[in-house]
């Protein structure tokens, strides 16, 4: 070995002996002729004296930041008053017997030693090689490491099999873009790249594996934001006869143990509501519950208003814990946020002295405010936000306005699991009057809903709920799941909805539907992104913070330069003409 210890590790009990360790230069300092570098590796740092003067000290003072080196020397203990506290390995450092150079550095683009955000991103991910040795990004990728670590952990106890799905699939598009492969045998035809393993894993169920797994790389061709990237880490899973809770029981275990494995505690017990509680109390189907300012239904409150702007469908606010100090132009500012939200407007109201205050009170009458103060339990300093319009309209412009004034850090205040169920099956209706579904169409709906399912015609047909369920932390959606639709009779009612002719229902999804007429079980799954659970674990806003090499927000690979043109010989091999750019 080229070197007996890692930098970081060394500390009081190492005094005394001599030790080789390897790394890069993180700092140079030179005190009077005596040289103090601190030596960076995977592990962490140490501080190393040098004489320049002694035999293996020679050469010494042309060691510059980020040289490879490697270092012979004895540990001791630091002289009095140098100890550096804020170092694992502060009470110690390396007199160097030897220094040898085992890579010269150019100076880097940027220093490595300073906060990431201080950092133009393309150029840190243009050069992310160097961006790597970060000590921020050495804990991300280590504590991802850890969590897709625990997660097969826990799901081999759980007796779940480890299974690889194919990465070239025939394109069934669904959600999202595919990002489609040219076929060099097949001249004019194309693989997709998989958006998930849906399809597979469900034929892993009719072949009667009953327990799959899979940390699954995904792809799909959408626009990237700050929990998005184009290629991200899944954790899927499929069982057979099982339900809901089934799955939704491994999942908490799953994600408990991968939680513990980087905390070194489990989560408190994922609490649990439906889509619509969500969206009536926080205006969201992720809800962050870290925090109040929780939605209030004030329709009892204006039931017979003579306020114009509160004679609405839906009249509901908001209690904004001690802030009436809130300055005009703030408030202004609330009313233009919640009018690009879709709002006609917004009534703030602030409580001083037992009483409101605020424009337009004067059409309210004396028992409307005080019904008002109560419904909201609002006391004085508070403000009050008031949004009237159609009901989902108004939960989402206050879910929004709730965390443009609430929403804490990442991770601050701990992690809050939730469990969001009975969401609707259709999302809402196309110009032709058909449901539009708000998940894959092998999702099986509400049993209870089946005889509304049947009758229903327009609007109505929203009422309908599906068996799928959403894990939440902290205002991230983590992933989704759900039950299967696995008899032919109710899949063959959700396609006659959805106006997938058997032609069409056959051109997609044949294979499946194929499998589905050999006996399959019923089935349900789950998946989710390791890079969004590990990002909130890190505190990170940011999933390209977990991620080695991820792209920009552009979808450009600044590293490599990619995507870049293909060479004409590729083309012609692939049969494939370009036409030029618009």
């Amino acid at each position: 070995m080229m070197r007996t210890h890692e930098s970081g590790t060394l500390g009081p009990d190492d005094i005394g002996s001599s030790v080789v360790v390897c790394g890069w230069i993180a700092s140079r300092r030179d005190h009077g002729g005596v040289l103090f570098v601190d030596v960076r590796d995977s592990s962490g740092v140490v501080q190393v004296v040098i004489d320049p003067e002694s035999p293996g000290g020679a050469g010494a003072h042309r060691l510059r930041s980020e040289y490879v080196v490697r270092i012979t020397g004895d540990v001791r203990a630091r002289p009095d008053g140098t100890v550096n506290p804020a170092l694992p390995t502060g009470s110690v450092e390396i007199a160097a017997s030897e220094v040898e150079v085992l890579a010269e550095s150019e100076p880097p683009p940027f220093p490595l030693d300073g906060r990431a955000a201080d950092v133009d991103e393309g150029l840190r991910l243009k050069h992310r090689y160097l961006d790597l040795r970060r000590p921020s990004l050495q804990r991300n990728l280590r504590m991802r490491a850890k969590v897709n670590a625990a997660l097969r952990r826990s799901m081999d106890e759980q007796r779940f099999v480890e299974v690889e799905t194919p990465m070239l699939i025939a394109s069934t598009p669904e959600g999202a873009r595919d990002f489609v492969v040219p076929s060099r045998l097949h001249p004019g035809e194309f693989y997709a790249l998989p958006q998930s393993p849906q399809l597979f894993k469900q034929l892993l169920m009719v072949g009667g594996l009953e327990r799959y797994f899979q940390i699954a790389r995904c792809l799909r061709d959408e626009d990237l934001r700050a929990d998005r990237q184009f290629e991200f880490m899944q954790y899927d899973m499929e069982m057979s006869f099982a339900g809901a809770e089934d799955v939704q029981a491994v999942v908490t275990e799953s994600v408990g143990a991968a939680v513990e494995a980087v905390t070194g505690v489990r989560p408190d017990a994922f609490s649990r509501m439906t889509w619509q509680d969500a969206m009536d109390r926080y205006g969201s189907d992720k809800p962050d519950i870290r925090f109040g300012l929780e939605i209030v239904d004030l329709g009892a409150v204006f039931a017979s208003t003579g306020f114009n702007a509160f004679k609405a469908e839906a009249v509901r606010g908001v209690r904004v814990t001690g802030r009436a100090d809130m300055g005009r132009n703030k408030r202004d500012a609330l009313i233009d946020r919640a009018k690009a939200l879709g709002a006609k407007g917004l009534v703030s109201f602030k409580l001083e002295g037992g009483a409101l205050a605020g424009p337009g009170l004067n059409h309210l009458t004396d028992d409307e405010q005080a019904s008002l103060i109560s419904a909201l339990g609002a006391v004085d300093g508070d403000l009050v936000l008031i949004v009237a319009g159609a009901p989902r309209m108004v939960s989402e412009v206050l879910g929004a306005l709730r965390l443009d004034l609430g929403r804490p850090p990442v991770n601050e205040g701990g992690l809050h699991f939730c469990w969001i169920d009975d969401f609707p099956l259709f999302e809402g209706l196309s110009d032709d009057g058909r449901p539009i579904p708000a998940h894959h169409p092998f999702t099986m709906p509400h049993p209870d809903d089946l005889e509304l399912l049947a009758t229903a015609e327009g609007e109505d047909l929203l009422k309908v709920r599906s068996l799928s369920y959403d894990l939440v932390l902290n205002g991230w959606e983590l992933g989704s799941g759900s039950v299967r639709i696995h008899t032919p009779d109710v899949q063959r009612q959700i396609f006659t909805l959805l106006g997938i002719s058997d032609e069409t229902a056959s051109e997609r999804f044949g294979f499946l539907l194929e499998a589905f007429r050999y006996g399959a079980p019923p089935h349900a799954g789950f998946a989710f992104g390791t890079d969004r659970l590990t990002a909130l674990l890190a505190g990170e806003e940011n999933i390209r913070e977990v991620i080695a090499f991820p792209k920009t927000q552009s979808g450009a690979d600044p590293l490599t330069g990619a995507p870049t043109p293909i060479d004409p010989v590729q083309l012609r091999d692939l049969g494939l003409q370009l036409k030029p750019p618009k």
